[in-house]
């Protein structure tokens, strides 16, 4: 079979296809004959051999790729005969920038027939992470909401969340064509973080509103600057810094101004039936169509150009790679 190897970290370009050894399942396990591997900046990360929280570089060489959506080919010891056939969607840990991949039965989620492989690649893992966030959100009519990165795979289902919420939703992302996306998802406002005023742009825009909720996945200097944006007693979400820091916050924000200031990643967000009830419930919107994420293809050979285009953020929404 075709799959994408590292054999050394660094750039992008260091991904490259081979022809490698077709995978045999264990005990436990079903082999995925492949349709479409999701793509994630974690893994854009540990391919530099950066780690990533609690996230550490591989040993190499390794094939990357968490999650798949594809067809149960083969089965192992132990393992139901009636998984063969069936369209199915799993985390697979690593190997998923591949023809096919190993997953264990536990693993698998059955498919329906009206959800597209790249659109259940999609919800598996942002999709489910965007469903822990915003139980922690809890977002109401009553909130405004900034979503920081707006256009972006979590940014754009925050938005759309948000809309379903019937909160005000004020959407910063960054550029023209990131904007115009922001718009045509349902936000109210939608600005362009990379004009110097864009704090003051948002003021005006809300016109006498004050921002009660930010979700930020920015972090650094543009998550202060939306800091700074919330009323007293508003709540401050954090996800992710896609600048390279988190957001500075000190107790004195919170004392002075009556905010809270929330981690939102991890146990916080997790409920009481775990991870399989995010993936369900994200599974479930994204097949009512109540949730549609945006999506980024490239085919598996140019997994290269997948990393680079979301290092770059030239991609939009979730980027898969199809088989």
């Amino acid at each position: 079979m075709r799959a994408i190897r590292l054999h050394t970290f660094g750039p992008a370009e260091n991904l490259r296809l081979e022809e490698v050894a077709d995978p045999v399942p264990a005990e436990g396990q079903v082999r995925i004959d492949v349709r479409v591997s999701g793509v994630h900046l974690i893994e854009a990360r540990l391919r530099r051999g950066i780690a990533v929280g609690p996230h550490r570089p591989p040993p190499l060489p390794i094939t990357p790729g968490a999650e798949v959506a594809g067809v149960v080919g083969a089965v192992g010891p132990g393992v139901a005969a009636d998984w063969l056939g069936r369209r199915v969607v799993a985390q697979v840990g690593v190997g998923g920038y591949a023809e096919q991949a190993l997953a264990d039965v536990g693993a698998l989620y059955p498919l329906s027939e009206e959800l597209a492989d790249e659109v259940a690649v999609a919800a598996i893992t942002t999709g489910a992470t965007a469903q822990g966030i915003l139980g922690v959100a809890g977002l109401t009519e009553r909130d405004v909401v900034l979503v920081m990165s707006a256009a972006g795979g979590l940014g754009s289902l925050f938005v759309q969340a948000a809309r379903a919420a019937g909160a005000l939703v004020v959407g910063v992302a960054g550029g023209p064509a990131k904007v115009d996306r922001v718009r045509t998802l349902g936000a109210d406002v939608a600005v362009d973080y990379r004009v110097p005023d864009w704090p003051e742009r948002v003021r005006q825009a809300l016109a006498g509103h004050e921002v009660g909720v930010v979700l930020d996945g920015v972090g650094g200097a543009l998550g202060r600057q939306a800091l700074e944006l919330l009323g007293p007693g508003g709540r401050f979400l954090m996800y992710g810094w896609a600048s390279g820091e988190p957001t500075e916050i000190g107790t004195r924000d919170l004392v002075e101004r009556q905010l809270s200031a929330t981690w939102a990643i991890g146990p916080n967000m997790v409920p009481p039936g775990g991870g399989r009830e995010l993936i369900t419930r994200a599974l479930d919107e994204a097949a009512s169509g109540r949730l549609v994420p945006a999506i980024t293809r490239f085919p598996l050979a140019r997994a290269a150009d997948a990393h680079a285009a979301l290092e770059n953020r030239t991609a939009e929404g979730k980027v898969v790679l199809t088989v």
